[in-house]
C-alpha cells in the first residue's frame, strides 16, 4: 500500500510539473501607436516574435495597438501595474514628474547613438530608479534617434527663430528647454500630434523620424530642421517596456527563463538600435519637403541654455533628498563608457 501511495504520489507530481510545461500563455502587449509604427514593425512585434520562438510557440503576445484596451498613453504605466495589460511600451516622461531619475537623460546634449545611451539607461535605472519601478517588471529601458524640429510655417535655423512658437515637446525637461529657448511649448502625446498640427493648435513639432509614418507628419508640415549629426541630440525621450509583475510570477520556471534571456540591458540596446534604423526609414518619406541642418556653431548657445537647465534639474533632485549631481554624473559616465566600447 505504501509503496501504491508513493508512486501515485510520484505521478500526481510529474502529471502538474507536466502541465507547468505545457502551459500556454498569453501576454496582453498595449501600446499607443498605430500597428503600422515603426516602434511595433520593427521592435514589439520581434520582440513578440522571439518569445513564441523561445517558447516553442507556448507565449505568445496578443496585441492591443492604438490604446484599444482603453485610457490614454500616461496610463500605460498604471495599467501593466494593475493587471490591464500584462506588457506595456510607453513614455515614462508622459506623466511629467513622476519618474524624476529618467530626467537625466532627458536633458539637452545628452545622447548621441541610441544604442549606446540605451545600454547606458538601462545601467543607470539599475543605481538609480528601482523605488520608481518597484510595482512593475522592467524589461527593457531604451531612447529614440536625434529629435527634429518639423515645422508648418518656417524652417529653425536660429535660437531666435524660435521666439514665440508654439511647439509640441513630450517630456518636462523638453518643455522646459523649449521655454527656455524662446518657445511656447505644449506637451501632447505622439496620438495628438497630428491633430494639433492639422488645426493650427501648434507651429511645429519636435519628435525623431521615426514618429513621422504613424503621424504623417510628411503630410502636414513644409519643413524640418535637423542639428548637426556630430553633435549630441539637442533631446531625446526615454521609453519603459515593462511586464506586471504578477503575470511575471505566475509564470513556470522555463517560461520566466525565456522572459529573462529576452530582457535587459541587450533588449534595450536592440531598441535602440531599432529606433535609429526607424529615423533612417522615417526620413525617406520626408524627401519632397525642405529640411536644413542647425550648425554646430549655432548650437553653441543651446548648449549654454542646456547647461542652465541641467543645473537647475541637479537642485530639484537635490532638494528632493536624491544625490542630483552623482545621478547627472553617473548618466554622463555611462553614456560615454557604452559609446567607447567596441
Amino acid at each position: 500500500m505504501k509503496i501504491r501511495h508513493a508512486l501515485a504520489s510520484a505521478a500526481v507530481l510529474a502529471a502538474s510539473a507536466l502541465s507547468a510545461q505545457a502551459q500556454e500563455v498569453t501576454l496582453k502587449l498595449h501600446y499607443f501607436l498605430p500597428p503600422s509604427s515603426y516602434a511595433n514593425t520593427l521592435f514589439l512585434q520581434p520582440w513578440c516574435d522571439r518569445i513564441a520562438k523561445d517558447s516553442n510557440n507556448r507565449m505568445k503576445c496578443q496585441s492591443y495597438p492604438s490604446m484599444q484596451l482603453g485610457g490614454t498613453p500616461p496610463q500605460l504605466f498604471d495599467q501593466v501595474r494593475d493587471g490591464v495589460a500584462d506588457v506595456i511600451w510607453t513614455l515614462p516622461g508622459y506623466t511629467a514628474g513622476r519618474f524624476p531619475s529618467l530626467e537625466a537623460f532627458e536633458l539637452p546634449f545628452m545622447m548621441q547613438s541610441p544604442e549606446a545611451t540605451s545600454k547606458a539607461l538601462w545601467d543607470y535605472t539599475q543605481l538609480h530608479s528601482a523605488a520608481e519601478f518597484k510595482d512593475v517588471k522592467p524589461l527593457a529601458f531604451h531612447v529614440h534617434g536625434d529629435g527634429v524640429f518639423h515645422m508648418t510655417g518656417k524652417p529653425v535655423k536660429t535660437m531666435a527663430d524660435l521666439r514665440g512658437l508654439k511647439l509640441r515637446a513630450p517630456t518636462r525637461m523638453t518643455n522646459k528647454f523649449m521655454a527656455m529657448l524662446g518657445a511656447t511649448p505644449v506637451s501632447l502625446p505622439v496620438p495628438q500630434v497630428g491633430d494639433a498640427l492639422s488645426k493650427g493648435v501648434i507651429d511645429g513639432a519636435v519628435v525623431p523620424y521615426e514618429v513621422v509614418p504613424a503621424v504623417k507628419i510628411q503630410e502636414l508640415v513644409k519643413y524640418h530642421s535637423e542639428t548637426d549629426p556630430a553633435q549630441p541630440a539637442f533631446y531625446t525621450s526615454t521609453f519603459i517596456f515593462a511586464m506586471n509583475k504578477a503575470k511575471y510570477d505566475s509564470l513556470p520556471a522555463d517560461l520566466k527563463k525565456v522572459i529573462d534571456a529576452n530582457s535587459g540591458q541587450a533588449l534595450s540596446a536592440l531598441a535602440g538600435r531599432a529606433f535609429l534604423q526607424a529615423d533612417v526609414e522615417g526620413r525617406k518619406l520626408t524627401a519632397k519637403n525642405a529640411t536644413n541642418v542647425i550648425p554646430a556653431a549655432e548650437l553653441q548657445s543651446w548648449k549654454a541654455v542646456g547647461d542652465k537647465l541641467a543645473a537647475d534639474w541637479v537642485k530639484d533632485m537635490t532638494a528632493k533628498g536624491q544625490p542630483g549631481q552623482k545621478m547627472l554624473d553617473d548618466a554622463k559616465a555611462l553614456i560615454a563608457k557604452h559609446a567607447n566600447a567596441k
